[in-house]
């Protein structure tokens, strides 16, 4: 490992999506557009969450975090993507690309880690009814809340350290549109196989342990319904839980692909789609998925809207 930590580059240059001014604009609009509906989308959630005291229960504070959470984690990206767009230089500081990179990967931890609580709460809701409200109490769930605060942001501490740590001497033009592993392992002047060894072992054990222990409720669940007698009764749960399944299997898909799976055949705009997905797409459609199809969400942000508007 490179521990010499000398730098003669103070700023790295991120191409984010190059193209001719027109395009530049027309991409500025659509990521605003999105970034806005994101922020009303989650912001709205965790108003109702706040406001509304029916929906100060285990289920509805975890959904108001985690809207919370996904707030942050889009505006990790998509604020400098936006400034990019506009920027002739296009450049970001050394540190400030390591602080992205930082928060970036904490942020997308943390919510895997939200999303092995959603999926045990969805299991026990279904699966023990009877047993939910000893099992899944307040306490528990703040217990949980900031347990996944707490190993997100601390999972990837270590690696961000060290990779800041590295040389790096030029050239300093990221084919990305976030500072991420690669693409600034890449423009290391010496190789450092211990690093990138040990943060793709780390990454690959938090991807897949996460998304097995997922997976593994969700087909206690799949037994479950499958043994409900109502087909109402059967439809609902699917509908529920399937739209749950289908953003876990969109986020921690492309994880592993970016992530777990070999990277180096893929080109500088495959990265660039495939982390998209999981930085962009997941956080503006959560909102739609986990909360604007319950009953219960939908009346709290009609109340919302109601107040926001006198």
């Amino acid at each position: 490992m490179n521990k010499s930590g000398v730098h003669t580059v103070t700023e790295f240059v991120l191409l984010s999506f190059p193209g001719h001014w027109q395009i530049q604009i027309l991409l500025f609009s659509l990521f605003l557009i999105v970034y806005t509906l994101t922020l009303m989308g989650n912001g709205a959630i965790v108003c109702a969450v706040r406001w509304d005291q029916r929906l100060h229960t285990p289920m509805y504070i975890l959904l108001g975090n985690f809207a919370f959470l996904e707030i942050w984690y889009i505006t990790s990206t998509v604020p400098s993507m936006l400034e990019n767009f506009l920027s002739e230089t296009k450049t970001i500081s050394f540190a400030g690309c390591f602080f992205q990179f930082y928060f970036f990967s904490s942020l997308g931890t943390t919510e895997a880690y939200f999303l092995c609580i959603m999926a045990y709460d969805r299991y026990l809701a279904i699966c023990h009814p009877l047993h939910y409200p000893t099992k899944m109490t307040l306490q528990r769930y703040y217990t949980l809340m900031s347990v996944c605060w707490a190993f997100g942001f601390l999972s990837y501490f270590p690696s961000t350290i060290q990779l800041s740590q590295l040389s790096f001497c030029g050239p300093n033009i990221i084919d990305h549109f976030v500072c991420d592993m690669d693409p600034i392992m890449a423009l290391s002047c010496a190789p450092a196989p211990v690093t990138e060894i040990l943060f793709y072992i780390l990454s690959s054990l938090i991807i897949i342990l996460t998304m097995l222990y997922i997976l593994g409720y969700y087909i206690l669940l799949l037994r479950a319904v499958l043994q409900v007698p109502s087909a109402a009764g059967r439809r609902k749960a699917f509908s529920t839980c399937g739209s749950h399944l289908a953003v876990v299997c969109l986020f921690f898909g492309s994880l592993m692909i970016m992530y777990v799976s070999p990277t180096s055949e893929n080109s500088g705009e495959v990265q660039k789609i495939i982390t998209l997905f999981y930085s962009v797409v997941t956080p503006f459609l959560n909102p739609l998925i986990y909360s604007l199809r319950n009953k219960e969400m939908k009346a709290a942000l009609k109340k919302v809207m109601r107040i926001t508007s006198e």
